[in-house]
């Protein structure tokens, strides 16, 4: 696998054999981290981190990350930098990219990262927009391996909003064999382009996409059950309607009782505990959810390995 160079903006931008090998290398870094290992991967190099909106996770791995690498992060607030507006994108992302060797941008529009990377020199990864969240589910992928053994058969239901966090797991769950149902109420559908893309992923590994508004019917015999907050970032207008539309969506005990016998519970964080999950869940299943909060850093590790 040779990916040095290439941006990483959505996960069909790979082939299915460059993001298994990409977590198989994640799994292998973990395992020298957790044994206090050098890794001089990324000896000398530099990522810069830069986010039109603030996160905890996403900063957190980023930066620990590439120093477990070797390398050194930096962070680059939006009052130092405001893209398309003190400077254009175009000279923005070239000046950028005389100074370090990679960049991790946390944009609202897509189309913002794809410029960056259009005009950027140096690999460009997503970090998050309001369209995609690929490292999320790399960190995903390699939760579900670690607790299974594998992923290929189990399914995962997704109860919640038809977000960039569905999007991904459209995609990603498709492409690693792993049947996904996503129940999302009226309004809120599902991305109909990730939708036909997953389709068209799940006849290559034989696994199935359904498109639910049934909440019950979309974790019947699920072995993962997937939620994410109800309003993400930008649209807090809309927390009282969308609380009122989500009112059944809640990932709780009782909803879990059509899951599979072993099902865990997984979220993307940050959560809003009352709302899309109950208390009790949350704390039930609080192992699995911060070892997949600690793992967007080893699949974050293997991606910057790989293409800086």
């Amino acid at each position: 696998m040779n990916l040095k160079g290439k941006d990483f903006i959505n996960l069909e931008d790979f082939k299915k054999e460059e993001l298994y090998e990409l977590i198989e290398l994640a799994s292998t870094l973990k395992a020298k981290v957790k044994n206090n290992e050098k890794i001089d991967i990324c000896k000398n190099k530099t990522l810069l981190i830069f986010f039109e909106k603030p996160s905890l996770r996403t900063r957190l791995s980023f930066e620990t990350g590439i120093v477990k690498l070797g390398g050194t992060p930096l962070y680059i607030t939006k009052e130092e930098c405001a893209p398309g507006k003190r400077e254009s994108i175009e000279d923005t992302a070239r000046v950028m990219a005389k100074y370090v060797d990679g960049m991790a941008i946390r944009t609202f529009a897509h189309s913002t990262l794809e410029k960056f990377a259009q005009w950027s020199s140096v690999p460009v990864i997503n970090s998050l927009t309001d369209k995609s969240h690929p490292c999320q589910i790399m960190a995903d992928i390699l939760t579900i391996k670690e607790h299974f053994g594998n992923y290929t058969g189990k399914k995962l239901a997704y109860i919640g909003d038809g977000n960039n966090v569905l999007h991904s797991l459209l995609v990603g769950c498709s492409m690693f064999g792993i049947n996904i149902s996503c129940a999302c109420p009226s309004g809120y559908k599902a991305p109909e382009d990730a939708v036909l893309l997953a389709k068209k992923y799940s006849k290559e590994t034989a696994s199935t996409v359904e498109i639910l508004e049934d909440p019950k019917k979309a974790v019947q015999d699920a072995d993962i059950i997937y939620t994410d907050t109800w309003t993400s970032m930008g649209q807090e207008k809309e927390a009282d309607v969308r609380k009122e539309a989500f009112k059944n969506y809640q990932v709780n005990e009782q909803l879990l009782q059509n899951a599979s016998k072993n099902h865990i519970v997984m979220h993307c964080l940050p959560a809003h505990k009352g709302e899309e999950i109950d208390f009790d869940t949350f704390e039930k299943h609080a192992d699995i959810l911060f070892n997949q909060a600690e793992n967007r850093r080893y699949a974050q590790m293997a991606i910057m390995a790989s293409i800086m």
